[in-house]
């Protein structure tokens, strides 16, 4: 059985109530962005849904090409070796060609075959 001298000290298995509390805040904190960037998402679509084809391919290359600069960055930071960092910049190039393409048919199948 537990007695309450284990369970009122901080450093038994049970926590520190300091992290359980920054986990707590952090968690809403992160929900609350979350909720922003799910309204801006929502808005971003509602935008590009009526914006033309050519409104709608800049787009898509303005956040392919992005995404792929964001990644390199992360990239040449964090991966050392250097024959891993030619295979994962790779990667990332073919990855972001590979969304692009798929958001770009996507476009196609909507304007072309409703």
């Amino acid at each position: 059985m537990i007695d309450k001298a284990t369970i009122s000290n901080p450093k038994t298995h049970y926590g520190s109530g300091k992290h359980a509390t920054r986990h707590f805040v952090l968690q809403r904190l992160t929900g609350a962005i979350n909720l922003v960037f799910v309204l801006f998402f929502v808005w971003f679509v509602m935008s590009v849904a009526g914006a033309d084809r050519a409104g709608m391919i800049a787009t898509i290359a303005n956040v392919a090409i992005h995404m792929r600069l964001g990644m390199l960055e992360v990239i040449e930071d964090y991966v050392d070796d250097e024959r891993t960092n030619r295979l994962t910049r790779t990667v990332n190039d073919v990855f972001t060609i590979l969304v692009a393409v798929v958001a770009a048919g996507s476009i196609a199948k909507i304007v072309f075959w409703g």
